[in-house]
């Protein structure tokens, strides 16, 4: 009875909705290499008219399939959406590639920016330069430019405008969300407790 349901699943993928068309693996892949964000199972499965199951486990089978054949690039499922990606160690050639001499990277000051409102969010300005030790106005204002960093609300206290990152910010860190960012303890120093009275 188990190899039948099989058997009907994989029957499922091969075949479109009414039996004619493109197959669900073909149809994703499709969609996918024209987005430009990870697009969620259920918007692929309201698109394609299938039930969201039947999406999920064809992703994960082509995910595999690109692995196990050693493709170029992978389908991964980050910030709640899958999407192509190019597979990590082919970066050094496709960087090559692309590159044309203005590539613009994050300063140091922003990638500081950046781990703070990542790792207290939601957070205001004054609480990111004050952990940082200088005002960080400007940088909050080019990673908001950037994507990288949304509004979440106001403090009820003092009302002061809170950050929180964005789903672009998973997106390009390859997280599914932000339980999956490095434990910061290790890189924390011995006297942190004292730090944080002196930030309060």
């Amino acid at each position: 009875m188990a190899g039948y349901a099989e058997d009907e699943a994989l029957e499922a993928e091969r075949e479109g909705p009414d039996g004619g068309g493109p197959s669900l693996r073909t149809a994703l892949e499709a969609i996918l290499l024209v987005v430009d964000e990870p697009v969620a199972e259920v918007t692929l499965a309201q698109v394609l008219e299938r039930p969201t199951h039947e999406i999920a486990a064809a992703l994960r089978g082509l995910a595999a399939e690109y692995t196990a054949g050693g493709r170029g690039f992978d389908l991964r499922e980050v910030a709640g959406g899958w999407r192509f990606y190019t597979r990590a160690d082919c970066a050094q050639l496709v960087e090559r590639f692309v590159r044309d001499g203005q590539q613009t990277r994050l300063t140091q000051a922003a990638l500081e920016t950046l781990a703070v409102v990542a790792y207290r969010q939601p957070v205001s300005r004054a609480r990111v330069a004050a952990v940082r030790g200088v005002n960080s106005d400007g940088v909050m204002r080019t990673l908001v430019a950037r994507g990288l960093v949304e509004e979440a609300g106001t403090d009820p206290e003092s009302q002061a405008v809170l950050y929180r990152t964005s789903s672009y910010f998973l997106e390009r860190l390859g997280l599914r969300d932000l339980s999956e960012l490095p434990e910061l303890a290790p890189f924390l120093p011995d006297d942190m407790e004292n730090l944080e009275e002196t930030t309060k």
